[in-house]
C-alpha cells in the first residue's frame, strides 16, 4: 500500500513534531509513509469564507501532489473533512469535467489518523507509552463531519499507563473555527474559556485532541490561566513508547 502523509498548513508551519509523530509512529506500524512536497493548502480556508474560484488553483494542486497514493493520512480532521466533502463542491462549479474525476479519485482515500489505524490498518494499540492524567476534545470537523466516533477514545485507552479523565461538555466547540476566531473574536474567546474551565476541572495534566488549530486556541486560554495544563496531539502521545517516550520521536516533541 502506497501510502501518503498530508501534513497540514498549520502542521507545517507551526508543529512540525506532529507530522513526525505520524510517520513515526506509521513506521513503526510497518507502514512506509511518504511525504509529497508539492503539497500546499486543502483549501479550506477559502471554501469556508466563500472564497470558492480562489480554492479552484487549490484543489487542482492537491489532487496532483497526491495522485496514484491508495491512501492520504493526515493529523486533522478538519483537513480530512474539507478534501472529503469541500473538494467535491469546488471541482462541480468549475465545469472541469477532469477536475471532478480527479477529486472522485482522491478524496476517498483521504483518512483522518485515527480512521486510517482503525479502519485500515486495523490496529487500536499501537504500543504507546504515555504515563500522565490526559483528557481527550473531540473536535467539530472529526467528529460531525467524518463522523470518528470513538477512535480516538479507543486508541488513548490502548495507551499503556494513561489515565484517562472524562471532559465535561466534551463534544461543545472549543471556539477556534479558522476565520469564526477573526471574525468573532469576543464569542471565539468566551467559546474557549469555557472548553478552558471544563479542561482544568479535570485534572489532567494534558489536554489532547486531532487538530493543533483547536489544541492551539485552548492551549493559548490556558497558558495565560497559567493552569499548568499542557495540550499535545494525539499523534503524539501514540508515537510515544516507553523505549522512545514523547520526545525522542524523530526529531523531537514539544
Amino acid at each position: 500500500m502506497r501510502v501518503a502523509l498530508m501534513v497540514t498548513c498549520v502542521n507545517d508551519a507551526m508543529f512540525p513534531e506532529t507530522g513526525k509523530a505520524v510517520v513515526t509512529l506509521l513506521r513503526r506500524l510497518g507502514v512506509d509513509v511518504e511525504f509529497p512536497a508539492a503539497q500546499t493548502c486543502c483549501a479550506q480556508p477559502m471554501v469556508n469564507t466563500g472564497y470558492l474560484d480562489e480554492a479552484v488553483p487549490v484543489v487542482r494542486t492537491f489532487v496532483d501532489a497526491f495522485a496514484g497514493f491508495d491512501a492520504i493520512v493526515t493529523p486533522s480532521g478538519s483537513c480530512a473533512g474539507s478534501a472529503r466533502h469541500q473538494h467535491g463542491i469546488v471541482a462541480r462549479r468549475t465545469g472541469d469535467a477532469g477536475l471532478a474525476a480527479a477529486v472522485a479519485e482522491t478524496s476517498p482515500k483521504v483518512f483522518e489518523l485515527t480512521e486510517f489505524l482503525v479502519d485500515v490498518l486495523g490496529v487500536v494499540d499501537v504500543g504507546a507509552y504515555f504515563p500522565h492524567r490526559v483528557t481527550y476534545h473531540p473536535t467539530c470537523h472529526s467528529l460531525r463531519m467524518l463522523g470518528v466516533g470513538d477512535r480516538p477514545r479507543r486508541l488513548l485507552e490502548a495507551v499503556r499507563g494513561i489515565r484517562l479523565a472524562e471532559l465535561p461538555s466534551a463534544e461543545e466547540c472549543c471556539g477556534f473555527g479558522g476565520t469564526f476566531a477573526l471574525k468573532n473574536a469576543d464569542t471565539s474567546i468566551a467559546m474557549g474559556a469555557d472548553k478552558a474551565r471544563h479542561v482544568r476541572s479535570t485534572g489532567a495534566e494534558v489536554m489532547v485532541a486531532g487538530d493543533n488549530s483547536c489544541l492551539m486556541h485552548v492551549g493559548g486560554i490556558l497558558s495565560r490561566q497559567r493552569s499548568g495544563v499542557r495540550v499535545m496531539h494525539l499523534a503524539e502521545i501514540l508515537a510515544s513508547t516507553e523505549d522512545a517516550p514523547l520526545g525522542a520521536v524523530v526529531g523531537g516533541g514539544r
